[in-house]
């Protein structure tokens, strides 16, 4: 019997690619759903939650979809992968759209990046540089390089949530981990052999 790994869909994020990439590297006669159906998210095995675009589209899209209840419980209960927007709304709150406020799993701000002389949005493959050793790391070497699309990065109140960190001026978290869930700011569907083994490392992980 195969897993069931749902991909949530409030309308928001590269849904296709996302999914098509985690069919790639799921086992056989593992089911991979694009879904917004909360009883199906409560009863899958596992939960990949990607979105892109601004903060308070993304809450409300989720809000319309009546799925906040069922993306935190399976924050809580299952092997969880946030991807970019996915991360951020974990947090508190966000300062885009002159302040937004988020779904609170993780207390924490998300910011805008500071005025470095780089190019905001921060935009295409940038080193990711792992923070201890997590499963998910497995087989990638410290340093590679993935995707990444975003203006916003995340200031988690606990230092001991960052599972990665990247240079873009600044010195900001590309990865948090707590328990069952992993959520990363660039986008593993778009970063090639690495991302794709990120994504089996998902698949396959058992916190």
């Amino acid at each position: 019997m195969g897993q069931r790994i749902a991909v949530i869909d409030y309308g928001m994020g590269n849904l296709r690619s996302v999914s098509k990439a985690v069919e790639h590297v799921a086992g056989q006669g593992d089911e991979v759903r694009v879904t917004d159906d909360p009883a199906y998210i409560s009863a899958a095995d596992r939960v990949v939650f990607p979105g892109q675009g601004a903060a308070r589209d993304c809450m409300a899209a989720i809000g319309q979809h009546h799925l906040g209840q069922a993306v935190l419980q399976a924050a809580r209960e299952k092997p969880f992968l946030g991807i970019c927007m996915g991360l951020q709304v974990l947090l508190d709150h966000s300062e885009e759209n002159g302040g937004t406020p988020l779904m609170g799993l993780y207390p924490g701000n998300v910011v805008r990046f500071p005025n470095t002389g780089l190019k905001v949005p921060h935009m295409g493959w940038n080193q990711v540089l792992p923070v201890g050793d997590h499963p998910l790391w497995t087989g990638i070497e410290p340093g590679s390089r993935f995707y990444f699309v975003h203006s916003y990065y995340v200031v988690p109140d606990d230092p001991g949530l960052k599972a990665a960190e990247t240079d873009y001026g600044i010195c900001f978290p590309s990865a948090i981990a707590n328990a069952n869930v992993f959520a990363v700011q660039f986008h593993p569907e778009k970063s090639a052999d690495n991302g794709l083994r990120l994504l089996r490392n998902f698949v396959n992980w058992k916190p």
